[in-house]
This record gives C-alpha cells, sequence and structure tokens, in this order.
C-alpha cells in the first residue's frame, strides 16, 4: 500500500505582530505550493496595510473557515531565506520565552530582509592598489606615516580589502585612502564579499602555556559533539588565545565559528587580533549599515564566512556549517535584550550549540552565578585559568576610605596624588566611574525640586552645560532657565558624571592628555577605534570611563586603576546588584599591570568596612562568588529558584 501525501493548500505565517498566535493564509493567485518551504518570506494583507512574514508551514487543513482566509500577495523567495534548524530554535525560544512567534522570527532575519528586498548579496566597495601603487615602497613614505601603514596592508592584499579591514589598520583610513587615490596609488571599486575560502591555510598563532593549551584541547576534543565549557581565566591571562586555538581547529575541519561579544566596543579590537591570525573575518553588530548587515548574514548562511564576531543579535545569524560558538565575558549584562522579544544570548547560545551539536565556549574572569552553578550541577565544565600571561603579574587592590577627606569633583586627594605619581614614572591612568554626563542629578536651590523626565520616572542628567537627558528613556530636553515649581533661576549639581570627571582632570593634569570613552563619545563610527588608538600611542595619558572600559581591552601601559564609585552596588534593590559590582571592580582592576611594570588598583569608598568589599578585595572573585551563592541558596533567589516579570 502506498502512503498518500496531503496536498499542501494554505500558507501558515509568523506575522510581525504582538499576538500570540499564527496565521493561515490562501496562497497566491495561481502560486504552486509544492516545492516552497518553511522559512522563505510572504508578502500578506495584514490589517489595513501589507507586511512580510515568514512561512511555517503549508497545511493541507485549516482551523478557519476558508471563506475568511485572505489571500497572500506573493511568496518573495524561491528557497528558504532562514534555514531549517533556525526556524527551530525560533520556535523554541518562542516557547522558552512566551513571546509571540512573529516577532520572534522577525529577529532572525536583518532588516533588509524584513522588507521587499532579494536576499541577495550587495557588491560593496573594495579599495585596492593599482599598478603603480604596486610599485612604491611604503618606507619611502617616512613623511607619511598613516600612507605607509595603508599601503604596506593593501600591497599584502592584491583582492584589495573592505572598509572595517582598513579601519582596523587606521582610524583615520578615510582621508587617508582619499589621498591614496588622488596620487594615483588606490583605486576605489565594487567588489564582491568574501570573506576568504574556507581551505586557506591557517597560520600558527602565539605559542600557548601549559594552562591554556589543556584548556584548549579539551574543547577541541569534544569536536562533533554539545558540551559546554565554562572558561574561568582571570583578566588578561590570555583567554583569547585560547579562544583562536578552538576556532582554528574548526577550520581546519572545514567548520564555522560564531564568537558573541557583549558590545560594539569590544569588536574593534577582537576584530583586529582575530584578522592578523586568521586573515578575514566578518563582523555582525548594529553599528553596520543595513546593507553590510545583509551581506554579512548571506555570507555566514552560505558558508563564505568563516568566523562571525558579533554583539548578541549575531546569535541569530545562520551558518551552513557550524563547528564552535563562543561567548565572550559570558557574565555580561549587555547579552541580555531587554525590551522587545526579550532574551539571553548566552543562554540562546548554549541551546543552539546542543541542537547543532557542537561544543559551546563561555569565557569570563568573572563568570556569572549562574554559569558558575552549572559547573557545580555538572552541566558545564569548568577550565582554569589562573595565572597572567607572559610575565604580567596581579595587580595590588586597596581599598581607599573617602570619609571626611577632601574631595575635588569626586576625586580625593589620596586618589590625585597616586594619578600624579604614576604619571610621573610614565605610567597611564584609567580612572572608571559608570555614570555618564556632567551631574546625574540638578536640584532647584530654593525649592529643593528634582528635574525629573516628563515620559518616564526617572530623573535628568545634566550634559554638557545646558542638556538634559533620561539615561532610563532617552528623552532630551533643554536646562529650563527658571524652576518648574516655584520659579527660581539657581540650580544645583549633584553628583559626578564622566564629563564632570574630564573637566576636573583637564583642570588638574592640562598636559596629559585626557581621553573619555562613554556612549556619548563614542556615537560616531569610527570614534572608539580613534580614542583607543590615542590611548595606546600614549597621545592620552588618562583615560576615564564607563564599563565600556572594564571588558576585553588590552592597554599595556597603564599602571593605576581608580574606581570611583564603589558603593553604587553596596545598597541596590536589584538582588544581582552586588554580584554586577563585583564584577565590575575585578574587571576593570584587571586593565592595570597587564605587561611588564606593576599594576596598583585604588577603589574610593565611603564603606571601606563593608563586608562584601572587603571579601571581594581580600579573598578574590571565586571566595566573593561562593559567599553569593550561599545567600542566594537561603533566599530562595536564581540561580535556585525561577522568576518571571508579569
Amino acid at each position: 500500500m502506498v502512503a498518500l501525501t496531503a496536498t499542501p493548500r494554505y500558507l501558515r505565517v509568523a506575522v510581525p505582530s504582538p499576538l500570540y498566535r499564527h496565521f493561515d493564509y490562501l496562497p497566491p493567485t495561481g502560486a504552486d505550493l509544492a516545492g516552497v518551504s518553511p522559512g522563505v518570506r510572504v508578502r500578506v494583507p495584514f490589517g489595513a496595510r501589507d507586511v512580510i512574514a515568514v512561512l511555517l508551514d503549508t497545511p493541507s487543513e485549516t482551523e478557519v473557515s476558508a471563506s475568511r482566509l485572505k489571500r497572500a500577495k506573493r511568496i518573495l523567495d524561491s528557497a528558504p531565506v532562514v534555514p531549517h534548524d533556525m526556524m527551530a530554535l525560533a520556535r523554541w525560544a518562542a516557547d522558552y520565552y512566551r513571546h509571540p512567534i512573529g516577532e520572534v522570527v522577525q529577529a532572525l532575519l536583518p532588516t533588509a530582509l524584513r522588507l521587499d528586498r532579494p536576499a541577495q548579496a550587495s557588491r560593496p566597495f573594495v579599495w585596492r592598489l593599482t599598478p603603480a601603487g604596486s610599485a612604491v615602497d611604503p618606507a619611502s613614505l617616512k613623511r607619511a606615516p598613516r600612507q605607509a601603514a595603508l599601503l604596506a596592508h593593501l600591497q599584502h592584499s592584491p583582492d584589495g580589502c573592505l572598509a572595517d579591514v582598513l579601519a582596523d589598520v587606521s582610524p583615520h583610513w578615510q582621508a587617508t585612502t582619499r589621498l591614496l587615490i588622488e596620487r594615483g596609488w588606490v583605486e576605489k571599486v565594487r567588489g564582491d564579499f568574501v570573506p576568504g575560502p574556507v581551505d586557506d591555510p591557517l597560520p600558527q598563532g602565539i605559542a600557548l602555556n601549559s594552562a591554556q593549551r589543556n584548556a584548549a584541547q579539551s574543547v577541541i576534543s569534544a569536536a562533533g559533539t554539545f558540551r559546554s565549557f565554562l572558561l574561568h581565566g582571570v583578566t588578561g591571562s590570555g583567554k583569547t588565545e585560547v579562544y583562536m586555538e578552538v576556532i582554528a581547529d574548526a577550520l581546519q575541519r572545514g567548520k564555522q565559528a560564531l564568537v558573541l561579544v557583549p558590545e560594539i566596543g569590544l569588536t574593534p579590537q577582537l576584530l583586529s587580533r582575530f584578522r592578523i591570525r586568521f586573515g578575514a573575518v566578518t563582523a555582525f553588530h548594529s553599528g553596520l549599515t543595513d546593507g553590510e548587515r545583509l551581506d554579512a548574514w548571506l555570507a555566514a548562511r552560505d558558508g563564505r564566512a568563516r568566523i562571525v564576531i558579533g554583539t548578541r543579535s549575531a546569535v541569530f545569524v545562520p551558518l551552513q556549517v557550524p563547528g564552535v560558538i563562543v561567548v565572550d565575558e559570558e557574565h555580561d549584562a549587555s547579552f541580555k535584550q531587554q525590551d522587545g522579544f526579550r532574551y539571553s544570548a548566552r543562554d540562546l547560545a548554549v541551546v543552539r550549540a546542543q541542537r547543532s551539536n557542537i561544543p559551546v565556549l563561555l569565557g569570563s574572569a568573572t563568570p556569572s552565578l549562574e554559569s558558575i552553578q552549572n559547573v557545580r550541577q555538572e552541566r558545564y565544565t569548568q577550565l582554569e585559568l589562573p595565572e597572567r600571561a607572559g610575565s604580567a603579574r596581579h595587580p595590588k587592590l586597596r581599598l581607599l576610605d573617602v570619609r571626611s577627606r577632601p574631595l575635588d569633583e569626586g576625586l580625593s586627594d589620596l586618589l590625585l596624588d597616586a594619578v600624579a605619581r604614576h604619571l610621573k614614572g610614565g605610567g597611564q591612568v584609567l580612572l572608571f566611574l559608570n555614570r555618564r554626563g556632567y551631574a546625574p542629578t540638578l536640584m532647584c536651590h530654593a525649592c529643593g525640586h528634582v528635574l525629573q523626565c516628563k515620559r518616564c520616572d526617572a530623573r535628568m542628567t545634566l550634559h554638557g552645560t545646558q542638556r538634559l537627558q533620561c539615561h532610563h528613556c532617552g528623552a532630551e530636553r533643554n536646562l529650563p532657565s527658571r524652576c518648574e515649581q516655584c520659579g527660581a533661576a539657581e540650580f544645583d549639581r549633584f553628583g559626578q558624571g564622566t564629563e564632570r570627571i574630564e573637566a576636573a582632570l583637564n583642570r588638574l593634569f592640562p598636559d596629559a592628555g585626557i581621553a573619555r570613552i562613554d556612549r556619548d563619545t563614542t556615537r560616531r563610527k569610527g570614534t572608539m577605534e580613534a580614542l583607543l588608538d590615542g590611548v595606546h600611542r600614549g597621545k592620552h595619558r588618562i583615560v576615564v570611563g564607563t564599563q565600556m572600559l572594564a571588558k576585553g581591552h588590552d592597554f599595556p601601559n597603564v599602571t593605576l586603576v581608580g574606581i570611583l564609585d564603589a558603593d553604587q552596588g553596596l545598597f541596590g534593590v536589584d538582588f544581582r546588584a552586588s554580584e554586577r559590582m563585583a564584577q565590575l571592580i575585578v574587571q576593570v582592576a584587571g586593565r592595570a599591570g597587564r605587561a611588564e611594570r606593576p599594576g596598583e588598583v585604588l577603589i574610593q569608598t565611603y564603606h571601606p568596612d563593608h563586608p562584601l568589599l572587603t571579601h571581594l578585595v581580600r579573598e578574590g572573585y571565586a571566595s566573593f562568588a561562593d559567599a553569593a551563592l550561599r545567600d542566594r541558596q537561603l533566599a530562595g533567589l536564581p540561580p535556585f529558584a525561577a522568576m518571571a516579570l508579569l
């Protein structure tokens, strides 16, 4: 007997809407559904407008009367845009996070594919040498070092370079390439987005120490199977070298690798290190244009992108032949999407690795309590890098009691003395304050009224001298000339933000060269790279910034780290506040003493006897985490219980 297969008659699609259901449609007039597969995009009428939906199934029956069904307008793709494994992941995520399937599926697509646009890569601009440029010796350009650097790089790239590669070579590449084009040495042409063939020979990395080698080998031995590894490596221990060794093995087996980082600010530095080792690497983050994101997404899906490095949304980038997933700084809260479709990219990376039957490597100097508990329950395998790479030594941590001490814009005399001492000794200084803006609180001097956001309940933060900004909802307005309550014209500024600290440092150390690195100074493309380049070249002897500085950056000449306000996390209402405080302190402290010179870390606090601080400084993060987990268990909090916000 031959089994009869039901003929598909309807389109069941995921529509981008906040409704917890799928929708059925009649096929477009004259459409043959025999060869149509889930994952193709479909233009459908939805209410008063047309939307781009994604096909989930082609059932032969529907629960809705056929007379009530609308007819789809057009099937946009001849083959699935979203691969089968990613459609399955979307269904799982929609169920686990209790979120509408239509919005989850939309999160899988780059913005360009949410429109009626062909799923085809564009032809981006490529910069390459002309015959005249090939004949120029870069060493002859001693008076134009930027031109020499770009010319030398292009001479080693006969097929040309994309813009993001040139940005790694020089933050000022655009002006420099214009000069090279004017001289007839470089041309700008349309090229093909081909990150590099999978079978390129891979150069050897640097020699690993025994701990790095053992960690890498543990992950490599799990190739082709699902296992979760937690790489606990102290700051400066060389976790990135372990990542690259694991990825090199995956590439040699003809597989692809996905690397997730918490913030765009980490991407340029990591891309640069990976490109030195592997050549072509593909970036995927919100700082790219829609066309660049589409090109990267399609290259990964089709197997042309060997290594994809991106922020949390990159967890949805499809891979043709996945080999390994790496999550750097796995503890970071930036991996959690906080609005719309709320998900944890770290957790989804683990689920994706499990469904793809590949290993996943989570790395951190300060692992999350959830990951530490997963190690204890033998869900994860812990790998240790207990020492810094090379001859670098752990920095010394010291609490500065600022009670009753004179403060200059939040900077204690003890800290300022240390800054002057390290600058005199030829070192660089990093000062950390996790508040941007000038002053976080503005109060009327006459009546005490605090300026609030008119759109939400947060306080407005002063930026510059006349601009107010809400860091909660993003609303902005000018500083009013008079108090809205009593009409007085004088406002008091309370608290310090990075702007205010920068102004004080420029007054106190006018010749040091101050760099402020926060979300306000790095909004424009390329500014983060330019600031970091200035730090590495010694142009900026003092760096002040927010948590953007706490992760992944390597500042070999920084010998002093000052943490200006360690008390923010001691009394927070969020049960994770103390954990995040400890992670930030350890991560920021890890920027000091990463080369030959010893590092010093000074932590300003009004509570030098607080048990959380003293425990962290004296015993280290691992001991702190043990104590925090005991407290969580007694209180019935995650990871020993599940919580949901309704």
